[in-house]
């Protein structure tokens, strides 16, 4: 079967009543016939029909051995990362988000785990950056906010002669479009907030692994600290999954409608979208993503963080919040939002902008969302083929 087929049929009809919507187990411990034996479920924390629906269909989706959900992309984050000791390091992608950024260096480097933070979009400074203390490749492909993309399948091969745990970041593509695993992935991690729920109504995190030893280790983190998904969310994270071909599909074509605008825009300097020809890695995208994502960046001539909130503030279809992937379309501004911890030199070191506005692209009309960032554009007061102004 095609993935959009797989994705719906891959979520069974109820056994005991034939329900074909998932029924939500809102239930704390099931009742056993005698010590030890029962119908395969003991207590929620440790297992629940619903989660295990959600679980297993995520890991037949990146055509895993395991899956796991959690109550967010952070509490999946922190699973994976305890698959680690004191004296390790982990290579981390250079332009990670925010809160990784912050997971790693001031919470795990305080148990002696270090991060070391890399341009991955590039093969050869991968390959230079491994230390003997190296057990884990961190990436994300593309990345936040920049959409930076890193050669999976290369990477996994440096990382399979080394002994080194890979792990991939597959939130902004989904299974839909991209699959690490095949490429050669160890570990999967979706923030399924974004476009796997879809609808900006969830918090939930998940994990896919490649062995039965790493999902012994994982099923054991989750379950000791509790971090596990509520029934309801999902529930709600399956029924989104169920449209998502269709609402990616639709994302993914206004996006590029968007980007291909914004880079003929004389207000604007860079446009970060893997689907442009002008894209670093273009070509490494167009070999493992079916399509290019929905998430679009672009920045200002004169890279200045006022003219860029003018325009944030101006739109009236993109919506000014945090997160991304959801139906509506939103957009943010990460020097002084998403990413508005990590230190200034981090973020020039890994080229995010000052200026840098990040589109989360809905399923609205393209041209009625080229037409609200055109007017709040247009604030800017830009003559044809003029550099802006920069506002004070």
């Amino acid at each position: 079967m095609k993935i959009a087929t797989q994705l719906l049929h891959s979520i069974p009809v109820d056994e005991l009543t034939g329900a074909i919507s998932v029924p939500i187990y809102q239930t704390s411990t099931f009742v056993q016939e005698s010590p030890g034996i029962n119908k395969g479920f003991e207590f929620s924390r440790a297992n629940n029909p619903t989660r295990k629906v959600l679980e297993n269909l995520i890991c037949s989706l990146e055509e895993g051995h395991a899956g796991f959900a959690f109550a967010s992309g952070m509490a999946a984050i922190d699973a994976v990362m305890k698959l680690l000791k004191t004296g390790d390091e982990i290579m981390a992608v250079e332009d990670t988000y925010g809160g990784i950024f912050q997971m790693f260096q001031h919470m795990f480097e305080r148990f002696g785990i270090k991060a070391n933070f890399v341009d991955t979009s590039n093969t050869d400074k991968v390959l230079a950056a491994i230390t003997p203390n190296t057990k884990m490749i961190w990436l994300e492909s593309p990345t936040n906010p920049t959409l930076r993309i890193s050669d999976i399948k290369s990477i996994s091969k440096i990382a399979k002669q080394h002994n080194i745990l890979l792990v991939v970041d597959n939130t902004l593509c989904t299974p839909l479009l991209q699959q690490p695993m095949p490429l050669g992935a160890d570990i999967i991690i979706h923030s399924a907030t974004k476009y796997l729920a879809g609808h900006t109504d969830v918090i939930a995190g998940l994990v896919v692994v490649n062995s039965k030893s790493l999902a012994d280790q994982l099923r054991f983190n989750q379950n000791i600290s509790g971090s596990i998904l509520s029934p309801f969310e999902a529930w709600l994270t399956i029924r989104g999954i169920e449209t998502l071909s269709l609402r990616l599909d639709k994302q993914c074509s206004n996006a590029m409608a968007i980007a291909t605008w914004l880079a003929a825009h004389p207000a604007v300097d860079k446009v970060f979208y893997p689907g442009l020809s002008t894209h670093k890695n273009h070509h490494i995208a167009r070999k493992q993503q079916k399509q290019y994502g929905a998430l679009v960046s672009f920045s200002l001539k004169n890279d200045n963080i006022k003219n860029a909130i003018r325009v944030v503030n101006a739109t009236k279809l993109f919506k000014l919040a945090e997160s991304f992937g959801g139906v509506k379309s939103m957009l943010d501004h990460p020097t002084t939002m998403t990413h508005r911890n990590i230190p200034e030199e981090f973020r020039k070191k890994s080229g995010l902008p000052d200026s840098c506005i990040r589109l989360s692209v809905g399923i609205e009309d393209a041209e009625d969302l080229i037409n609200d960032l055109k007017q709040a554009l247009d604030k800017l007061n830009l003559p044809a083929g003029k550099q802006m102004t920069v506002l004070q």
